[in-house]
């Protein structure tokens, strides 16, 4: 792969102000891309226990993009907002000229038994990550399409492909999206658009380093957990290195962001339909 191989082409990512979308909208731009960031940044809903990205947050991607010498563009929308993303989207065009290559990364993650579920536990997480993604594919795509071709990215989870204790609307979120990268990959190739899955494992984020996760991944592992955060961080965190081939509780955003932009460039353009993880040897307790 040479070293700008995305040179001249112009990429969007969603969920860009922390976590994964951050190091992957440095890293495009690192390979060459212009970037398009795109957040709610800001809160998303009151089942979550860990404090939302901000305008600054946000910002803060957009200082590391340019550093990294490529054109930024940050815009806030929330993707259970068809209409907010079809805007977001009209700007890109007109500003960029047209998409090359969608990470549609944003999303939520939240905890509780299916006996104890709310309406808003289920539905805030099929709509973000799910209905949210879809939303962002369906604008998108046209565009791609009119460049005549690119690539789309998906994050889903290693939760997307088993079941989780407590966690039945996340992986239900996340298991969706596989079946929308291969119906979009099976549509969409026609054109000259490939689309693929990223599957982090547990990675250092906002959405892992929180009491509700660290409880989940205590339950899971048939502990109780205390209610002291720190304690549980610490239970959990020698839970999760036990689990995990490569031994460490979780990954840094900074391993995804090569499959991203992998899956972006020439190299992949025969890779359409599949996925590719970054979980520390998790992935070997998932069937095929």
């Amino acid at each position: 792969m040479s070293a700008a191989p995305l040179s001249g082409r112009v990429a969007v990512v969603t969920g860009a102000a922390r976590g994964i979308g951050r190091a992957a909208a440095v890293a495009l731009a690192e390979a060459g891309a212009e970037v398009a960031g795109v957040d709610v940044a800001g809160p998303v809903s009151p089942i979550l226990d860990f404090p939302p990205a901000t305008p600054e947050d946000l910002a803060e991607t957009g200082r590391r993009v340019t550093a990294a010498g490529a054109r930024w563009a940050a815009h806030v929308a929330d993707q259970r907002d068809i209409g907010a993303v079809r805007a977001v989207a009209a700007a890109v065009e007109r500003d960029h000229d047209g998409v090359d290559v969608l990470f549609a990364n944003a999303g939520i993650q939240a905890f509780k038994p299916l006996l104890e579920m709310t309406d808003a536990d289920w539905h805030d997480q099929i709509d973000v990550n799910l209905t949210g993604t879809a939303n962002v594919l369906r604008v998108f795509a046209p565009l791609l399409v009119r460049r005549g071709g690119g690539r789309i990215v998906v994050t889903s989870s290693t939760q997307g492909q088993h079941g989780t204790t407590n966690g039945a609307a996340y992986s239900a979120s996340k298991w969706g999206l596989i079946g929308l990268v291969k119906s979009a990959a099976l549509e969409l190739g026609a054109h000259g658009i490939t689309v693929n899955a990223v599957i982090p494992g547990l990675v250092d984020t906002a959405l892992t380093r929180h009491q509700d996760r660290y409880a989940q991944a205590l339950v899971e592992g048939g502990k109780s957990p205390s209610g002291d955060p720190a304690a549980d961080e610490r239970s959990a965190v020698e839970a999760l290195r036990a689990k995990t081939p490569l031994g460490v509780p979780w990954i840094q955003p900074e391993d995804v962001a090569p499959l991203v932009v992998f899956l972006a460039s020439d190299g992949a353009r025969m890779v359409s339909g599949t996925s590719f993880a970054a979980t520390a040897g998790d992935s070997a307790h998932v069937t095929a």
